[in-house]
């Protein structure tokens, strides 16, 4: 289930991506599955149809879905997107960390508190 967060600051494309790879990783969405249309989205979730094309041009770009004209877009093979998928992670992580390194933050800060946010996040 998508869900967003019109006030968090957050792009709402960014949080569409976000949400369809956790349905991927989390095996909601497998490889195959077709995507609901752009207009059936944006319907859905009352947002404009650009923003879903935006989230799904991006979604292609980085190999997590494709695309079949005339019928749709499709999750993307297990292997590839799951890999494309740990990259973007480690991406993401990394700029975290050079954010967290210029703001002060320690080695042992940063794990001590990469261990509390896993713990966190596996209740």
């Amino acid at each position: 289930m998508i869900q967003l967060d019109y006030k968090s600051g957050v792009p709402i494309y960014d949080q569409l991506i976000n949400n369809i790879i956790r349905l991927k990783m989390l095996g909601a969405l497998k490889a195959g599955d077709a995507l609901p249309s752009v207009r059936a989205l944006a319907a859905k979730l009352s947002i404009n149809p650009n923003t879903v094309q935006r989230a799904y041009q991006m979604l292609e770009e980085k190999g997590i879905i494709y695309s079949a004209p005339g019928k749709g877009s499709f999750i993307a093979e297990d292997i590839e997107s799951e890999q494309n998928i740990k990259k973007i992670a480690v991406a993401e992580l990394r700029k975290a960390m050079e954010l967290a390194i210029s703001r002060g933050l320690t080695s042992d800060d940063i794990i001590e508190l990469t261990e509390e946010l896993f713990k966190e996040g596996n209740q």
